[in-house]
């Protein structure tokens, strides 16, 4: 269940931040756009984070393995309102973890959440990956998305 392509193609993909559908609550401010490498025809629309959003979403049910690859899987959900919003990869499986992928093993679905572009330190352009600190997460960031004009000021 990773991510396709180089390593070096994501430098341009802009981060966003990502918040819960049903509440508003802010859950990773590290969010990509996502396309399985192990889908086949049309992709689900997903986002996806390479750090473990703990202090927003928990684990909820069983593991689960898909029928498109061998990746072991469990469903994350929001800790303010409870509804399921991704799935963490637990464990990948070999042929998708050999594959080029962006290390990106939290996975949002976008039924679930909705992205709002971040801006950088300037506060006038759209932050891309490229140009995001390594493992840098904000953790005095405001909990509720109101809306995207609102974010961005």
């Amino acid at each position: 269940m990773s991510l396709s392509g180089p390593g070096g193609a994501f430098a341009e993909r802009s981060v966003a931040v990502l918040c819960c559908r049903f509440c508003r609550h802010v859950l990773s401010s590290r969010g990509m756009r996502a396309a399985l490498l192990a889908a086949t025809g049309t992709a689900p629309d997903l986002y996806s984070t390479d750090i473990p959003p703990t202090a927003t979403v928990d684990f909820i049910g069983s593991c689960y393995f898909t029928e498109i690859c061998k990746c072991k899987l469990k469903n994350i959900a929001c800790l303010k309102c409870g509804n399921v919003v991704g799935y963490h990869v637990i464990s990948p499986c070999k042929p998708c973890l050999l594959s080029c992928n962006n290390g990106h093993f939290w996975m949002f679905h976008s039924q679930a959440v909705f992205g709002i572009n971040r801006l950088d330190s300037s506060g006038v352009n759209v932050l891309l990956w490229g140009n995001l600190p390594d493992l840098e997460e904000n953790t005095d960031e405001d909990t509720s998305c109101i809306s995207e004009e609102e974010y961005i000021r």
